[in-house]
C-alpha cells in the first residue's frame, strides 16, 4: 500500500531534501527531522495486502480465525451439514499475485480445517441411518452369542440320557449365532467404510468416532465390534473368507465341539459325538 507523507520542503531535482542550515544545536531543523523519521518508519513497516484480498477467497462458512500456540491459528466456521460440496481452496487464490505466500498458507490451513469439519457433517449424515439399522442387529448378535454359550454350559448339568436333546439345542444355537454374526458383519462393514472415509478427509484432531455419533443419536455404540475395511475383504491367498465376527464365532463353535468330542471319547460314547 502506497503511503504519502507531506513534507514542509519540496525535494530537489534528484528526489532529495534540499540542504538546510543546522539549527542552533547543530542538528537539522525539527520539521526536516520529523519528515525524515517518518520516511524511515514507513520504509521499515511491512506492507500487507488489504484484508479484502484474502476475504474474497474464504470459505462461505468461515467466521473468524484466532491466534493459537506456536504461531498457528484456530479457525471457526458455521456448522457443516455434510450436504455441502467438499471445501477446496480456490485455484484463483493460488494464482493471485496480489496475495503473499503467508496469506496463501493461511487460506490453505483454513480450507484444511473446513474439509475436516465438513467430513464430520458428512459422517453424521451417512452414518445415522446405518447406525439406526445396526442397533437391533448388534442386539440380536449379542443375544445369540449369549444363548450359544449358555447352551454349551448347560452340558455341565445335563444327564447322560439328555445329551442328544442338548446337542440338538446346541446346533440350533450355533446356526442362530452364525446368522446373527453374518448380519452384524454386513452392517459393520458399511460403518467401517464410512468411518474410514472420514479419517482420510480429516486432520487427526478432527476425527469423529462412530460411538460419538451414536451418542448424538441416543444409541450406545461403545461396545460395537467394527474392524478396519480390509478385514472384510477376501484375501487372494484365502480359499475360504470369513468376516471378523463370523470367524470368531466359528472358532468358538469349533472349540466347543472339540471339547464335547473329547468328553464323548473319554466316556466311550461315540453315539453322542457331535458331527
Amino acid at each position: 500500500m502506497t503511503r504519502t507523507i507531506p513534507l514542509k520542503h519540496p525535494l530537489d531535482d534528484h528526489g532529495r531534501l534540499p540542504r538546510r542550515p543546522l539549527d542552533e544545536t547543530g542538528r537539522l531543523p525539527r520539521g526536516v527531522r520529523e519528515a525524515a523519521d517518518a520516511l524511515v518508519a514507513a520504509a521499515a513497516k511491512p506492507q500487507l495486502s488489504p484484508a479484502a484480498d484474502i476475504a474474497r477467497y474464504c470459505h462461505p462458512h468461515y467466521l473468524r480465525a484466532e491466534p493459537a500456540a506456536f504461531g498457528t491459528a484456530n479457525f471457526y466456521f458455521r456448522a457443516f451439514t455434510g450436504y455441502e460440496s467438499r471445501p477446496e481452496m480456490p485455484r484463483a487464490a493460488w494464482d493471485d499475485p496480489a496475495l503473499t505466500w503467508e496469506q496463501k498458507r493461511e487460506l490453505d490451513s483454513q480450507y484444511t480445517v473446513a474439509e475436516s469439519l465438513w467430513s464430520q457433517g458428512r459422517l453424521r449424515l451417512q452414518a445415522a441411518p446405518v447406525m439406526r439399522r445396526a442397533a437391533p442387529l448388534w442386539q440380536a448378535w449379542t443375544t445369540a452369542q449369549a444363548e450359544l454359550r449358555e447352551t454349551f454350559e448347560a452340558f455341565l448339568h445335563t444327564t447322560d440320557g439328555m445329551w442328544r436333546a442338548q446337542l440338538l439345542r446346541l446346533t440350533d444355537a450355533e446356526l442362530a449365532a452364525l446368522d446373527a454374526a453374518r448380519a452384524w458383519d454386513a452392517v459393520a462393514e458399511e460403518l467401517s467404510l464410512i468411518a474410514a472415509e472420514q479419517r482420510r478427509d480429516a486432520v487427526e484432531e478432527h476425527e469423529l468416532e462412530l460411538k460419538t455419533v451414536g451418542q448424538e443419536l441416543g444409541l450406545d455404540a461403545s461396545g460395537w465390534v467394527i474392524y478396519w475395511p480390509d478385514d472384510y475383504t477376501p484375501r487372494a491367498y484365502s480359499w475360504q473368507h470369513q468376516t471378523p465376527v463370523v470367524r470368531a464365532v466359528t472358532a468358538e463353535i469349533e472349540q466347543q465341539r472339540e471339547r464335547l468330542t473329547e468328553v464323548a471319547r473319554l466316556a466311550g460314547d461315540h453315539e453322542t459325538t457331535p458331527a
